[in-house]
């Protein structure tokens, strides 16, 4: 399987998102992150709380969706609110999208962010095991769908 996960600046939630995958389903998930608006910086605290899980955060970039043209994601996830309301590129063709929201725990207040980057890591790692429990079974395209639309796609914030 392979996933596109999507957050407008691709800074923060995207790149949790990408770097959990590889950590936790690496052997049956190709997982890339991107944003419509990039920062060209990777958020510090978002490297600091994965690499405190014991997560590689080694070739985490802050890019644009433009430089996956060739990918061909069998899912692209967004991850924040203004990502989902915006219009893919033409070239995902008619892949499945599904919305995700997270609340961004790099944009919380100091006292705050400890609780929000572990709150984030857990949802993203309970969204990824679901996501891998699809990916390790024997489906066709159409079921594997079927399988990531009937997830609870709605993470509840904390």
């Amino acid at each position: 399987m392979k996933v596109l996960y999507l957050c407008t600046h691709n800074r923060c939630r995207s790149i949790v998102f990408e770097a959990m995958t590889r950590h936790l389903a690496g052997d049956v998930i190709e997982a890339r992150s991107a944003g419509s608006h990039p920062a060209g910086e990777v958020h510090p605290l978002t490297l600091h709380y994965l690499q405190a899980e014991g997560v590689s955060t080694a070739g985490l970039t802050s890019q644009s969706w433009d430089a996956f043209e060739g990918f061909e994601p069998d899912v692209v996830v967004t991850v924040c609110d203004a990502a989902a309301g915006e219009q893919c590129p033409i070239w995902f063709g008619p892949v499945l999208k599904v919305h995700w929201g997270l609340d961004d725990p790099s944009a919380v207040s100091a006292e705050q962010t400890d609780a929000a980057f572990k709150h984030c890591l857990n949802e993203v790692s309970a969204r990824v095991m679901q996501l891998k429990m699809i990916a390790e079974q024997s489906l066709s395209p159409d079921q594997q769908r079927r399988a990531i639309q009937a997830l609870d796609i709605s993470i509840p914030n904390h």
